[in-house]
């Protein structure tokens, strides 16, 4: 497929410099392979060398960069060029063959005849809606999500292949050497604009609700333990494990493969480094990292055998100060 530059500025807005509003933009492309027919974007002016040395037929930048843009060609100069490319990819996925969606439910998914899917929503192959789930206007399961009874998604939501809504969290109490289980009685509630990445899994509460509020963005391989609550717009890349009732505020961020211990509270604009293990609640908005630092294995247990040491080195070093003080 193709667009015509000027219909691209049209729809998304900017303002076209040095270019020909009839150039056939026939793809989008990073700078370093955008050819003549593409285009590309700047975000980060420490490319601009790549800027100068691109081939492709516009460049997306900010006002900071126009100059340096206008010196090889045309370009669309915008506030955000990352919010401009991304607003560009939909135009182009919209525009595409891909981007005809079917609503409606694929015959071979299964659906509860007492669950609620709007009529625009659209339900993959081999999905399973279970017993009194909802699923809003304008969502779109992708094949083989499982919606667990009573959970419910919300509107223009994106559920990506093979995830898995409203499976029993992990509930246990332990009895004479053996385990009793606890049945989860809760569901789980998904707001608006959410979009949940291949094989993320997100628990029933136990007794409440798990609860993912609008406008979050959840990675592929993500575990969502039970009765946990996730704030607005909050993201989390992938290999992400949050225990049960653990509360995450509004626009955090946690890194991929990081760990989100049970029964903590992160506050709003929290963002956690990738890898790393939160084990306290965290109450202040902030950039986290608890992570020990590869290196070759020989000094890597060097400094691990020293570590295991901090605390007695601690407590001699307590009973030195008192002793100068004291002398």
């Amino acid at each position: 497929m193709s667009l015509l530059l000027g219909d691209i500025v049209d729809a998304l807005g900017g303002t076209l410099e040095g270019g020909a509003r009839d150039v056939v933009i026939s793809r989008i492309a990073p700078l370093e392979i955008a050819g003549p027919g593409d285009l590309s974007f700047l975000s980060n002016p420490r490319y601009q060398q790549q800027l100068a040395a691109t081939r492709a037929a516009c460049v997306i930048v900010a006002p900071a960069l126009r100059g340096a843009a206008l010196a090889r060609g045309a370009c669309i100069v915008a506030d955000n060029p990352y919010v401009y490319f991304a607003r560009a990819t939909q135009l182009w996925r919209q525009q595409g063959p891909a981007g005809v969606r079917q609503a409606g439910v694929h015959p071979s998914a299964v659906v509860d005849p007492s669950a609620q899917v709007h009529p625009s929503a659209s339900i993959g192959p081999l999905c399973v809606v279970e017993r009194g789930a909802v699923i809003g206007a304008g969502t779109v399961l992708k094949s083989r999500v499982t919606v667990g009874e009573d959970c419910r998604i919300g509107e223009r939501c994106i559920v990506h292949a093979g995830v898995v809504i409203g499976a029993d969290g992990f509930g246990f109490a332990p009895e004479q050497g053996r385990w009793v289980k606890i049945e989860q009685l809760g569901a789980v509630r998904i707001g608006d604009d959410v979009e949940i990445g291949a094989n993320t899994c997100i628990d029933r509460g136990a007794l409440q609700d798990t609860e993912i509020e609008d406008g979050v963005k959840l990675d592929n391989l993500i575990q969502i333990g039970h009765n946990v609550r996730i704030g607005k717009h909050s993201a989390m890349a992938g290999c992400v494990g949050v225990a049960g009732s653990a509360t995450i505020g509004a626009h955090c961020t946690v890194g991929g493969g990081a760990i989100v211990l049970g029964h903590l509270e992160l506050a709003d604009h929290v963002h956690i480094s990738a890898a790393t293990v939160v084990t306290r609640s965290l109450t202040q908005p902030g950039q986290y990292t608890g992570m020990f630092p590869i290196d070759d294995n020989a000094r890597w247990e060097k400094n691990a055998a020293t570590l295991k040491q901090l605390h007695s080195l601690r407590e001699r070093i307590k009973a030195l100060e008192q002793a100068l003080k004291a002398a």
